[in-house]
Order: structure tokens, then sequence, then C-alpha cells
């Protein structure tokens, strides 16, 4: 029974995934409507309309550790379930771009604060066997929201005539209130309650409630743990240099990718390698679906192969995915041998990075300044997603050069650094799967 409630905890917890997934790619299908409609220019397309969301982000990952440590984990999990209900309804009654875009912004904010709060909730709910498919699940709510977002895209394309789009984003409001109700339920993180409010009781009862077969031995190592680091230097001093260091390096990598930008921009890619509006919206459902698959693979094998391992055939297929995307808009190839290596490109990134990084960020950094760490991670994350968002319209509308009609240089320019990313793997980054928390705080700080 404790087992079946703490499944049903973590993933009721994980929704805020769902919701995630679903708000930052339901705007592709928006995309060209808004486009049209308000007739903006690229700048202000890439500034506003399409990136203001990531901004809001940026602030939620970059202080979403603030609530997360003063309010708790569950409390804060609660209020990103309303920023997404307000963001919903607003983005879809929105009259001007800059209603729209205020209305974004707020959605992002929940997105950023989510990236921070989730992630710890899960590691510090979960044992060293089982912390990599839990955390884990974040993930798969977030390519399952993915998923949706581009299904119900299609699905909802031309049913309200010129508001569709309007609906394609409102009726994300529903999912979100569902959330913020079942959040409630849930019970606080016991390292929260032990760490940040000092209550040992609250956190055995909780620790009973997950089932922790030797509670007394949980709570001493966590009191041990924050004992030695007693009289610490601050989060950024030589002390917590190395998982800082993983941390921004993951998290850079992740979005040098260009997935962000491909899930961003589907439908408008995919119209320019030929196939027609609804056409490129009904491929960008075979991107989700292929995500959502191979999400769950590298859920089911992020602790028996480690998080190490999945990171390094990920990279793998990122460039050659990516170099081949390239190749394809350079020689002028076929539409379906385009999208076939699109879907490698997604389903290298659902195995690996997409798999891994929310738990392997969750994972390296102490319980005392573990959501700072995790809200690093996360802005890192996110300022670099808002900056590929904002400054890609340009190139997509490019009239000269060599991004003139042919983005295959935007391509080329993420194979590159996901060669990086395999130096990075293979030479820096350690194995973190099967250890407790506190054993990788004992490795990773100095």
């Amino acid at each position: 029974m404790k087992n079946s409630k703490t499944s049903y905890w973590t993933i009721t917890v994980a929704i805020a995934g769902f919701l995630f997934g679903f708000d930052t790619v339901v705007i592709s299908g928006a995309n060209l409507p808004i486009k049209e409609l308000w007739n903006t220019s690229p700048l202000f397309h890439g500034t506003f309309i399409m990136s203001m969301a990531l901004w809001g982000t940026v602030i939620g990952a970059l202080f979403g550790g603030i609530p997360t440590d003063l309010l708790g984990r569950k409390r804060t999990l609660f209020w990103i379930g309303v920023l997404y209900t307000v963001s919903a309804i607003g983005s879809a009654l929105a009259q001007d771009p800059y209603l729209f875009s205020a209305f974004r912004f707020i959605g992002g904010l929940g997105v950023g604060a989510s990236s921070v709060a989730v992630p710890i909730y899960l590691s510090e709910v979960s044992s060293s066997e089982n912390r990599g498919g839990i955390v884990a699940r974040y993930q798969f709510m977030i390519v399952f929201g993915i998923f949706i977002a581009f299904f119900s895209n299609y699905l909802l394309k031309g049913v309200g005539g010129d508001i569709d789009w309007r609906l394609m984003l409102g009726v994300e409001a529903i999912p979100a209130i569902i959330y913020s109700i079942l959040i409630m339920g849930v019970p606080k993180s016991p390292r929260w309650l032990l760490i940040k409010k000092n209550d040992e009781q609250a956190a055995r009862s909780v620790l009973e409630l997950l089932g922790d077969e030797n509670i007394s031995q949980s709570i001493s190592e966590m009191k041990n743990a924050v004992n030695d680091q007693k009289g610490s230097q601050g989060f950024f001093g030589k002390k917590y240099s190395k998982p800082i260091t993983l941390a921004f390096l993951l998290a850079f990598f992740n979005q040098l990718s260009g997935i962000n930008f491909i899930l961003y921009y589907a439908p408008e890619i995919l119209e320019r390698a030929g196939l027609a509006g609804k056409e490129s919206l009904a491929s960008s459902i075979s991107i989700g679906a292929v995500n959502l698959i191979f999400t769950l693979l590298g859920m089911y094998l992020i602790d028996k192969a480690g998080r190490k391992k999945l990171i390094l055939f990920g990279s793998i297929g990122y460039i050659v995915s990516l170099s081949m995307v390239a190749y394809a808009f350079y020689s002028g190839a076929s539409s379906s041998f385009l999208l076939f290596f699109i879907l490698l490109f997604i389903a290298s990134h659902a195995v690996g990075q997409g798999a891994v990084i929310w738990v392997f960020i969750s994972e390296i950094f102490p319980t005392d300044v573990r959501a700072s760490g995790q809200a690093f991670g996360s802005g890192t994350h996110w300022v670099f997603a808002a900056i590929i968002t904002l400054i890609t319209p340009f190139f997509l509308d490019a009239q000269d050069g060599i991004f003139k009609d042919n983005p295959w240089p935007i391509f080329a320019f993420f194979a590159f650094f996901m060669f990086l990313q395999l130096l990075f793997v293979l030479f820096m980054m350690p194995e973190t799967a099967g250890r407790s928390l506190e054993e990788l705080e004992a490795e990773l700080v100095q």
C-alpha cells in the first residue's frame, strides 16, 4: 500500500512536467497564425511572441529555489499550477501581442519554477535504487505533454477558424486546474522538513509514509551530511565548484543540441522541407510520439545502464542526426529523408539528455544548497533556450547570406557542439546511478 501511495504521489508531482511540456510546445501551433494576425517583425516575434515565455522560464528557474526553500517544495508546486492556469486563460483571451506576451511570461515562470521544485522533491522522496526512474517521471511527463500539445494542435487546427490558436493555448487550463487540486494531497519532502524546518518528527512521519525501512539511519545520514557542511563557503565558493561546473556544462549542452529550436519551430522547419501546413502539424505528432517512446526507454535504462552511458549514446546519435539534417537541407533531399533524421535526433535526445538532465542536476548538490544548485542548473538551461529561441527567427527568415532560404548551417552548428558534449561525457562526467545523495555529496563537494 505504501509503495502504491508513493507511486501515486510522485506521479502527481510529475504532472507539473506535463504542463511544462504542453506549455512549452503548444506555441508551435500558434506561431504562424499569430505572426499573420498581428503582422509582427522577426525581431518582435522572436523577442516577445516566441521567447517571452522562455524569459519567464529563466526568471522562474533562477529564483525558483527561493520559494522552494522558504515555502517548501509542496507549496511551491501548488502555486506553479496556479501560474499555468492564469497563463493559459490569459494567452487564449489576449487581444494584442503585448498582453499575449505578458501571459506567456507568467506561464514561463511556472515552467522555470517547475524545473527547480519538481526534480528536488522527487529526488528527496526516492531511494538510491530507484531515484533515476522516479525523477525521470518528470521528463516522461514533459514529453507526454509535448506529444499531447502537438496532437491537440493538430486536432484543433481549423476547428475555430481564425481563433483555433486561442483554443490550442486555452485548453491547457483544464489539466492545470486538476493538477493544482491534486498536489494538495501529497506529503512534504522529509529532507526539507528536517534540514530547513528542523522538524524531525514530521520528517520521520513522511519517511514512514514513503515506506522507508530504516528511518533512523536515513535521519542520521541527513543530519551527518548537514553537519559536515557547517561553516562552508557560499554557493559559488570553491567547495561547490565541481557540481556547479557539471550542472552548467550539462545544461549548456542540452540547449546547444538545438532541442528547443526543433520543438518550437517543428511545423515551420517541416514546411521548409516541402510539407504543407496541416501535413507539417501531422508530422509534428510523429516527433512527439518518438520523443515519448524513447523517453520510456530512457526511464527503463537510467538506473540499469546509468546516466553517463545514456548521455554517451545520445551524444553519438546527436552528431549523426544533426549532421544528416544539415546535409538534407543543403542538398535538397526529400522531406521523408529529413524527417527520418529529425526523428533520430529526437530519439537520441529522449534516451540521453532528456532522460538524464533533471535527474543528474538534482543528485549532484548537497541538501542544504540543492534548491540553489537546481536553480543554477535549470537557469543555465533556460537562459540558453531563450537566447536560441530569440535569435533563430533571424536565421529562418534571412534574405541573404548562407542562411537564405536554407537553415542547414544552424544544424551543422548544433552538430559541432554535440561533438564537444561527447568529449565532456568521456572525460568529465561522473556516474551517479546507484549511489545515495549523501555518498555523491562526499565525492563531489570539496
